[in-house]
């Protein structure tokens, strides 16, 4: 049952994420900054520190396949360090070295601000 629940998820996270993509791709002129992966990767990082903070302090309980659905599968699909990993190679290939340490900044030390804040308000009693 928890395969079944991390592949639907995992679907439905991918069809969301080329989505929100598609979505702040079409409002944003041609930018050398993959701004549609950023906004997934901190809005993921978001969800999933809310989600967390929200089982820690007894406001949410999951069962496992509905834990493993949303956390590995949907978010897991959503989520997309896999191709901000790409684009930051690319980007240090392509001679761009302050664009990829603007990319990693704001992802990774982004991403992190976004799960702190995420689990505080979810944690917050």
């Amino acid at each position: 049952m928890t395969w079944l629940a991390v592949a639907l998820g995992g679907a439905l996270g991918s069809m969301a994420r080329y989505g929100v993509g598609q979505f702040v791709q079409a409002r944003l002129m041609p930018a050398r900054f993959p701004v549609a992966t950023a906004v997934v990767n901190l809005s993921g990082c978001f969800v999933i520190g809310l989600i967390a903070g929200l089982i820690v302090s007894d406001r949410l309980t999951l069962r496992v396949p509905a834990r493993e659905f949303v956390l590995v599968g949907l978010l897991g699909g959503f989520t997309t360090f896999s191709a901000f990993g790409l684009e930051t190679l690319t980007l240090l290939r392509g001679n761009a070295p302050g664009v990829a340490a603007a990319n990693i900044a704001l992802q990774v030390v982004g991403g992190l601000a976004a799960a702190w804040v995420g689990y505080q308000l979810g944690a917050r009693a």
